[in-house]
């Protein structure tokens, strides 16, 4: 039997899993009394349990990528201002700074430590995408951070178990539904109290005094699977450019190199654009987490996460860039660059490995964010929608499935329930998968009305009307993005508009790229998305050269 550090495989493999499932059950508790649907439908959050040191130790399964490893770099951040030794049990940790958190300021992270018998044993850490910050609500079209609502430097939501009601008041004043803000940031503080409870009944059931051995032991084992997925390629260096349609005429570009020696990888991203004066910028926090998430789906998908897990991998952008911003740069609509890396990356290791990775999703999709008054009280709402994820070999791209991040729009009925709009079509469009060997998943078609007596204010956050999912190895690309109002208009893709009482929008959601010559798909599977609804007997014949 192999032993590590004093922990057999099986019992370390045990011990892991548990401390998953701390993670998972404080995810639960944050989804079960959370407010607002962005959350609770959206899956627009993560919880992670770390330990002394503030390292990652066990991640919920079903968070967010963006938030992949961030949560330790944020609690550094807050260490600097409340230092270890200050803190006391019930104090709870809060920010929402872009820079030190996850790129934008509608993400707010709050952190508790663990106390046992008097010893700091660990943090509790949790991130949610609120539904208002104030400010211009979520938007691409700022040209500095300022605009973009209320930022929180690290501070105290809550000392000793007793809530600051000084930065409670001045976050109820300047949130439009402060409500639904200030209940799920309840709702993160009331998850990681479950995680601490759940942690502390760990250590007594094991005999633990505390993490650190534990924690050694799992992040190396983390780095080692990690480190043996990278081994297995072989040495090289690799390129790929993909496009975005950037804001208005200026289209953006990224530029990704793959460097792999030995047992380690370097990603750079030199040559990429420069920032611009509008919210398409990333920090380094977020395109670090789009950057270390999509290779580890690729190069080890089944070993769980935590600190250890990205020690291999370096990443890199020029300060300046659009993936490495410089303060006060506006980050508000950072998604619609960063969902673009997985592509990158993917077109990269394509060169060298293509049976690991898929062709481009039709991530970013877009997302209309509507606010307005109804029934004397104020709304604000988002439709969460995915396009068509990318095919890989030997297996089709999954319909209006995101990829790399797994927000998803959740139940129609609880979005209508929170915003007086009205989802008459949510379909599958035929043909709009990329065409190849393997079908890229499809995209949707989505019309909404709104359903108030007064004019509501439509922020529209969108990409891929110009440059579409890619396909790899041969395969063709997705149908592009597209949004109209219903008088044949199209509102600005990510900037701020009307939406009149009575008025409906339509939105395309783009298709997934496919995989491999689509001359080479099997009859048959052409001939079960022709049952299916999935091609058209037209795009059978135009895309894949079979019928009459």
């Amino acid at each position: 039997m192999t032993r590590a550090a004093g922990f057999d495989a099986v019992s370390l493999q045990i011990l892991w899993s548990r401390l998953i499932s701390i993670a998972d059950e404080a995810a639960a508790a944050l989804l079960r009394t959370s407010f607002s649907t962005i959350v609770r439908e959206s899956n627009d959050f993560a919880t992670v349990l770390m330990d002394a040191t503030g390292a990652s130790l066990a991640e919920n399964s079903i968070g967010i990528p963006s938030f992949v490893g961030l949560l330790p770099r944020t609690l550094q951040h807050m260490l600097e201002e409340m230092p270890a030794e200050t803190l006391r049990p019930g104090d709870v940790m809060i920010t929402n700074d872009a820079w030190m958190a996850t790129g934008h300021q509608l993400d707010v992270t709050t952190v508790s430590p663990i106390f046992r018998k008097g010893r700091l044993v660990g943090f509790a850490g949790a991130t949610s995408h609120v539904p208002d910050i104030g400010g211009v609500l979520w938007s691409a079209d700022c040209s500095e951070v300022y605009e973009e609502g209320l930022r929180i430097l690290p501070t105290k939501l809550m000392i000793e178990g007793r809530e600051n009601r000084e930065l409670v008041r001045l976050i109820r004043g300047n949130v439009r539904v402060a409500d639904q803000v200030l209940g799920d940031i309840a709702a993160q503080v009331n998850a990681q109290a479950v995680c601490a409870k759940r942690l502390s009944e760990f250590l007594d059931d094991t005999g633990l005094e505390d993490l650190t051995e534990l924690s050694a032991v799992l992040q190396a084992r983390a780095d080692a699977a990690m480190r043996k997925a990278i081994a297995a390629l072989p040495d090289g260096t690799w390129r790929h450019v993909v496009k975005a349609d950037g804001y208005e005429d200026a289209e953006t570009t990224i530029a990704c190199t793959v460097t792999k020696t030995g047992d380690r990888m370097v990603v750079d991203y030199d040559g990429t654009s420069p920032q611009i004066a509008r919210g398409l910028n990333c920090v380094m926090n977020y395109t670090y987490a789009y950057t270390v998430y999509p290779l580890k789906c690729a190069l080890d998908p089944e070993t769980p996460r935590n600190e250890g897990t990205y020690r291999a991998i370096e990443v890199k952008a020029p300060e300046g860039s659009i993936l490495n911003c410089r303060y006060p740069a506006a980050v508000n609509a950072r998604h619609l660059t960063g969902l673009f890396l997985s592509g990158a990356i993917y077109g990269c290791l394509a060169q060298v490995v293509p049976e690991k990775v898929i062709a481009d999703s039709a991530s970013p999709a877009p997302r209309p964010v509507t606010t307005g008054m109804a029934r004397g009280e104020r709304f604000s709402q988002v439709l969460f929608g995915s396009g068509g994820m990318g095919a890989g070999m030997g297996r089709d791209g999954l319909n209006a499935v995101a990829f790399p991040t797994n927000s998803g729009s959740g139940s129609i009925e609880a979005f209508e329930a929170g915003a007086p709009v009205l989802v008459w079509r949510k379909d599958l469009i035929p043909d709009s998968g990329g065409p190849g060997q393997w079908r890229g998943g499809l995209g949707q078609e989505v019309e909404l009305e709104v359903m108030t007596e007064e004019p509501v204010r439509l922020s529209l956050i969108a990409d891929r009307m110009k440059h579409p999912a890619g396909g790899l190895a041969g395969g063709g690309f997705g149908l592009p993005a597209k949004v109209v109002k219903g008088d044949g208009t199209h509102p600005h893709p990510k900037g701020r508009s009307t939406l009149l009482p009575g008025e409906r929008l339509v939105m395309h959601y783009g298709g997934g790229g496919g995989f491999g010559d689509p001359h080479a798909r099997d009859p048959a599977a052409v001939e079960r998305d022709i049952e299916n609804g999935y091609v058209t007997a037209e795009g059978r014949k135009r895309d894949y050269g079979q019928g009459g």
